[in-house]
């Protein structure tokens, strides 16, 4: 079965900036596949070449077997997305939004029902300026799902919300693969991405630094475990870094941070024991997809989130 978005060799540029160098990646049907990298890295121009909203200088791009440039009249029907910056008439009513969209479609979904499944109800008659934070990007899902799509273009989907209105849409969108839709996710969230997708692609620079699954990139940091503590009396650095298992040590004040293999905790724990020493507040971290992504980048994931809405790529035209 041929995947839902093909997306083979693109490349883009705008002057002599260019935004997207080298990007292949794939998408099957019914997976929800996450697009990480920092800011500046062409992830929402990618998307938007995705779209149709950007022609490609080169490469190739089939959705559900169609040309975005060429077949964009269908490939409509067909893909919904949710623009990072999409945004409303502050005087349009939930309602009047659903129906304004709904006229677009041939076969186009239940607006009641959208709302009644993303709990925008009672807010049917609420004008756009009243919605808090969250019931906006409800909204904005609500109105990527109107025309019934099979694939669905998620950009940058929860930045700005608060921690609970972001778990909340982290349960739609699962909702909404649910129900037989393919997601396309832009994300800067390393916990988005972990909760919610079955593959990731990491952009960097233009090109795909790595295609894997969250866990899958996790693997292959080999910074192994991370153990901190605070030591019961003094030790001399050596007591712990001639052990093989070892592969460095940190201090910060009283707090000792030591990281090495998986074997590492055991080795740690006995060696204090001999010397009677106990490790106070003992906590050992495993490598995480942020972890992953500082070593396949060189960036901190937060470095996009403090971005200025409309630049999260690499030319100010890519918005324009």
């Amino acid at each position: 079965m041929p995947a839902d978005i093909e997306v083979r060799h693109l490349h883009k540029k705008y002057g002599d900036n260019v935004a997207v160098a080298d990007v292949s990646f794939t998408v099957e049907q019914g997976e929800i596949f996450g697009i990480l990298g920092p800011n500046g890295a062409g992830k929402t121009t990618t998307v938007e070449c995705v779209e149709g909203l950007r022609r490609p200088d080169g490469g190739e791009i089939r959705v559900l077997g169609l040309d975005p440039q060429h077949d964009r009249a269908e490939l409509t029907q067909r893909l919904g997305v949710q623009l990072q910056d999409g945004q409303l008439p502050d005087r349009m009513t939930v309602g009047e939004a659903l129906r304004l969209y709904r006229s677009f479609y041939r076969e186009p979904a239940d607006p009641q029902a959208l709302m009644d499944a993303l709990g925008l109800a009672a807010k049917h008659r609420t004008r756009y300026a009243d919605l808090s934070g969250g019931q906006k990007q409800r909204l904005s899902i609500a109105l990527a799902l109107i025309g019934n799509p099979k694939v669905a273009v998620l950009d940058e989907l929860t930045t700005g919300l608060d921690p609970q209105a972001r778990r909340d849409t982290w349960s739609l969108i699962q909702d909404v693969r649910a129900r037989g839709v393919t997601i396309l996710l832009v994300t800067h969230f390393m916990e988005e991405a972990e909760r919610l997708c079955d593959r990731v692609a990491v952009i960097d620079r233009g090109r795909v630094a790595a295609v894997d699954s969250p866990t899958g990139l996790t693997e292959r940091v080999q910074d192994g475990q991370r153990i901190r503590f605070r030591p019961s009396v003094p030790f001399e650095d050596a007591l712990l870094t001639d052990l093989p298992d070892v592969t460095g040590l940190t201090r910060q004040n009283d707090l000792v941070v030591v990281t090495g293999t998986e074997n590492a905790l055991n080795a740690i724990t006995s060696v204090l024991a001999r010397n009677n020493i106990v490790a106070q507040h003992l906590r050992v971290d495993q490598p995480s997809l942020e972890d992953a992504f500082v070593a396949l980048t060189g960036n901190h994931p937060a470095a996009g989130a403090d971005a200025a809405p409309g630049t999260s790529d690499a030319s100010p035209a890519a918005r324009s």
